[in-house]
C-alpha cells in the first residue's frame, strides 16, 4: 500500500477482522497497520556504507494479522503458554499466571506444563557439558523454563503449599535437569528455603504459651437495655498508659500508613478475584483469601479506634469531645498527604457513622476550618458517578512524579515517583466481583472464557503496580503508638449506638452538623450507570439488595434496629459504615461490561440473586438475567455459580422471594425476565422439586 508523503492514511492502527476457531480454541483476529520504510545503502562517515531510509515521495505500510486467544480448553491454554507469540499477544502469559487460580489449581497446571525428564544415559556413556549446551535444549523445554521463571518471580505465593511444598519440589526437580545452572533453578531453590524458614517461624510462634487474658479492645458484657449499664460501660472504657490521641497527628498517621503498606504489600492479587473473594462466606471457607481479610481487619480496626476514642472517653465535656473530632480530621488530612487512602476512608467512615454523626452538639463545637477540611475529604469518596472522584484522584496519584534527587540515579523508580499511594482495596474487590458476575466462566463447547481473565488481569496488574510503588515508603515503626492502637478499646455496633445515646440523648437537629451526601444504594448507583450508558433517565429502584458482594467486611453483624431507624431530628445518614464492624461502602464501577440491575424495568437485562434451599444458609449468588432467559437456563447458571456438581436443571424449581414470607413459583417453560414480579426485589431460591414444600405460593 503506497501513499504520497505527508498524507497519512486515515485508518486505525488496529482493526477487528473476526474470529477463528482452531483445535478447540477461539481467536480474535485483527489487522495491524504499521508504517515501514525501505532502506538502502548510503554513504556514511568516511568510506563506510550504512543503511538509511529512501528519500522517496511515498510512505509504505505493512498490514499484519494479529491473533489473540479468547477461549479454549485447559490443555490448549497450557499449550499456549509455551507456544504463544509474545509480540502478537504479550498479555497472555501474565494474564494466565495471575488468574489461573480462578479455574485451575497450580498442581494441575504444572502437571500439564512440565515435560517428563529425559531417560538416563547408560553408565558407560559420559556426558560432556559445554558452555553451549543450553542451545541444544528443545525449544519447548526452554519455553517452559522461561514461563517458570516469570511465575517464580511474579507469583511466588502460588507455590506456598506447606508442609510438603510438592508443587515447588516438582519445579525444582524439572529445573534441576532442564537448567541446572540457570537463574530460574537458583530462584526456585531460594524460594523453597525461604518457605521452610517461614514455616519454622510460624511453628515456633504457635508453640509459644499464649496469654490467658482476652484480646484487648473488647468491652465487657452488660445489659444492653439498661441505661445504667450504658453508663457503667462508658466508665469501664478507661485504659492504662497513653491514649492514641495523646500522640501527635504525624505519629498516628504515619503508623497507620506503615501498617497499611505492610498489609497491602502482602496481598496476593489472585485472592481479590471475584470468584475467590465471593466464596469467603461459604461454610468451611474461613481460610479463604487470608491476605485480603487482613486488610479488612485493619480497616475495621481503624474505624473502631475512631469510634472508641470519640465515644469511649467517660465524662468528657462537649468541647473536649469536639477537640477529638478535630484531631481525627487532622489525622485524616495527614493520611491524605501521605497518600494513604485506606486509613483515610476508614477514619471518614467512622466519623460519618451514625453513633458519631448524630452527636449534634459536638459537631456544633467543631471549628469552621476543620469542618471545611472534613467536607473536602468526604468529597473524595463521594457516591456521585459511581465514585468517579476517588478513582480519578487515585489515577492522578499513580502518575504523580516527585522531585528529582541528586543522590538517586535518573530513571530509577525512587527518583521519579513518590511513595504510594495506598489504595482502598474495596474498590478493586467490587470491580472484580461485578466483573465475575457479569461475564460467564465457561462458553459454548465447555471453553474457558479467557477474555474474562484478561479483563480481570487488567485490574490485578494495577494492584501489583501499586504494591511496587508502596515499597518506596520510608517509615519506621514507633512502638508506643502501635501499643496504643492495640490497647484502644473497641465497641461493637450496638454498644457504640447505646453509648452515643447516653452521651447525647435524641434531640432536635443542629444546623452546625456537617452535611454529607446520603448514601446511594447499590441498586441506584448501578441503575444510574446503566441509564447514562443508554442515554435514558434512571429507572426506579426498589432498594438496596444487600448482596454479600456489597460488603467488604466478612462476618459483619446485622445492623441494629436503632441504626436503621434513627431518632427523630437526627442528621441524615452519611456514606460510611454504621459501626466498627459493619458493611463498608464499596465503589462500584466497571469499565468493560454493562451491568443492569434488579428493579430497572426499562432495560433488557438485570442482575438477580439466587440461593439454594439447603443446609448452608441463605447464601446468594448474583447472575445476569436477560429478557431471553428461560427458567432452565437460569437454574443451570445458578447451580454453576453455587458449584453444585452433578445436578441437572430439571431437578430444581425456581421461586422468587416476595415480601411477607411469600414465594412466586416460576414455571419451567416461563421467561423469567417477564414472569418475575417487578415490584419485589430480585431475590430467588432454588429448591429440589421433590422437596418443594411451601406455605404460600402466589399464582403466576
Amino acid at each position: 500500500m503506497l501513499r504520497t508523503a505527508g498524507k497519512e492514511l486515515a485508518l486505525a492502527p488496529l482493526q477487528d477482522w473476526g474470529e477463528e476457531t482452531e483445535d478447540g480454541a477461539v481467536y480474535s483476529v485483527s489487522l495491524r497497520r504499521q508504517r515501514s520504510q525501505r532502506l538502502s545503502l548510503r554513504e556514511g562517515p568516511g568510506d563506510s556504507q550504512v543503511l538509511r531510509p529512501n528519500a522517496d515521495t511515498f510512505l509504505h505500510y505493512r498490514t499484519s494479522k494479529v491473533r489473540v486467544l479468547r477461549a479454549a480448553h485447559l490443555e490448549r491454554l497450557v499449550w499456549e503458554l509455551v507456544s504463544v507469540d509474545h509480540e502478537q499477544d504479550p498479555s497472555f502469559v501474565p494474564a494466565f499466571l495471575a488468574t489461573h487460580q480462578a479455574f485451575v489449581p497450580t498442581a494441575r497446571v504444572l502437571g500439564l506444563l512440565l515435560p517428563p525428564p529425559p531417560p538416563p544415559l547408560p553408565p558407560w556413556v559420559e556426558m560432556k557439558k559445554t558452555e553451549g549446551q543450553d542451545l541444544s535444549f528443545n525449544k519447548n523445554v526452554r519455553a517452559v523454563v522461561s514461563v517458570l521463571g516469570a511465575w517464580l518471580r511474579d507469583h511466588p505465593q502460588d507455590f506456598w503449599d506447606p508442609p510438603a511444598y510438592s508443587d515447588l519440589g516438582s519445579v525444582c526437580t524439572f529445573l534441576g535437569w532442564a537448567a541446572p545452572f540457570g537463574t530460574e533453578a537458583l530462584e526456585a531453590e531460594k524460594l523453597l528455603g525461604d518457605f521452610l524458614e517461614e514455616a519454622e517461624r510460624e511453628q515456633e510462634e504457635a508453640e509459644r504459651p499464649q496469654a490467658s487474658a482476652g484480646p484487648p479492645g473488647t468491652a465487657g458484657t452488660l445489659d444492653p437495655d439498661s441505661p445504667e449499664g450504658c453508663l457503667e460501660e462508658e466508665e469501664e472504657l478507661v485504659q492504662e498508659g497513653p491514649e492514641l490521641l495523646d500522640f501527635s497527628v504525624d505519629q498516628v498517621a504515619e503508623q497507620l500508613t506503615l501498617m497499611d503498606v505492610e498489609l497491602f504489600s502482602r496481598v496476593r492479587p489472585w485472592e481479590c478475584l471475584g470468584s475467590v473473594w465471593s466464596q469467603r462466606d461459604r461454610p468451611g471457607a474461613a481460610g479463604t483469601a487470608p491476605t485480603v481479610r487482613a486488610t479488612v481487619t485493619q480497616f475495621n480496626m481503624v474505624t473502631s479506634c475512631v469510634l472508641g476514642s470519640v465515644l469511649g472517653a467517660p465524662g468528657l465535656a462537649t468541647p473536649q469531645r469536639a477537640q477529638r473530632l478535630e484531631k481525627w480530621i487532622r489525622i485524616a488530612q495527614r493520611c491524605r498527604e501521605l497518600r494513604n487512602f485506606s486509613s483515610l476512608r476508614a477514619i471518614l467512615s467512622a466519623l460519618q457513622s451514625n453513633p458519631i454523626y448524630r452527636l449534634k452538639s459536638c459537631w456544633g463545637a467543631v471549628g469552621r476550618e476543620p469542618l471545611s477540611t472534613f467536607r473536602k475529604l468526604s468529597q473524595i469518596f463521594s457516591d456521585e458517578n459511581n465514585h468517579f472522584s476517588s478513582r480519578e484522584i487515585l489515577s492522578q496519584e499513580e502518575t504523580t512524579e516527585g522531585p528529582q534527587e541528586e543522590e538517586t540515579p535518573p530513571g530509577s523508580l525512587t527518583s521519579k515517583l513518590p511513595p504510594g499511594p495506598v489504595p482502598y482495596l474495596g474498590t478493586f474487590l467490587t470491580d472484580l466481583v461485578m466483573l465475575d458476575t457479569a461475564l460467564p466462566d465457561i462458553l459454548e463447547g465447555d471453553l474457558i472464557n479467557f477474555e474474562k481473565r484478561r479483563k480481570e488481569w487488567e485490574i490485578l496488574a494495577r494492584i501489583q503496580q501499586l504494591q511496587k510503588r508502596c515499597r518506596s515508603y520510608c517509615l519506621s515503626p514507633y512502638p508506643p503508638v502501635l501499643a496504643a492502637l492495640r490497647a484502644q478499646r473497641q465497641l461493637s455496633e450496638e454498644q457504640s449506638y447505646r453509648v452515643s445515646r447516653v452521651i447525647e440523648p435524641p434531640a432536635a437537629s443542629c444546623p452546625s452538623s456537617p452535611r454529607v451526601r446520603r448514601r446511594i444504594s447499590l441498586t441506584k448507583r448501578l441503575s444510574a450507570k446503566l441509564s447514562r450508558e443508554r442515554g435514558s433517565s434512571p429507572g426506579g429502584s426498589p432498594g438496596d439488595p444487600s448482596s454479600p458482594t456489597s460488603s467488604l467486611s466478612p462476618g459483619s453483624p446485622p445492623s441494629s434496629p436503632r441504626m436503621r431507624d434513627p431518632p427523630p431530628g437526627s442528621p441524615p445518614a452519611s456514606p460510611g459504615p454504621q459501626g466498627p464492624n459493619t458493611k463498608l461502602p464499596l465503589a462500584l464501577t466497571l469499565s468493560c461490561p454493562r451491568i443492569p440491575v434488579a428493579g430497572q424495568q426499562g432495560s433488557e437485562a438485570r442482575v438477580i440473586r439466587v440461593s439454594i434451599d439447603n443446609d448452608h444458609g441463605n447464601l446468594y449468588r448474583s447472575i445476569l438475567l436477560t429478557s431471553q432467559d428461560k427458567a432452565p437456563s437460569v437454574v443451570q447458571r445458578a447451580l454453576q455459580k453455587h458449584n453444585v456438581a452433578g445436578s441437572w436443571a430439571h431437578d430444581y424449581q425456581l421461586f422468587q422471594v416476595l415480601p411477607g414470607d411469600r414465594e412466586l413459583l416460576i414455571p419451567d417453560s416461563a421467561n423469567v425476565f417477564y414472569a418475575m414480579s417487578p415490584a419485589a426485589t430480585g431475590d430467588f431460591m432454588l429448591r429440589r422439586k421433590e422437596e418443594a414444600r411451601h406455605t404460600s405460593v402466589c399464582p403466576t
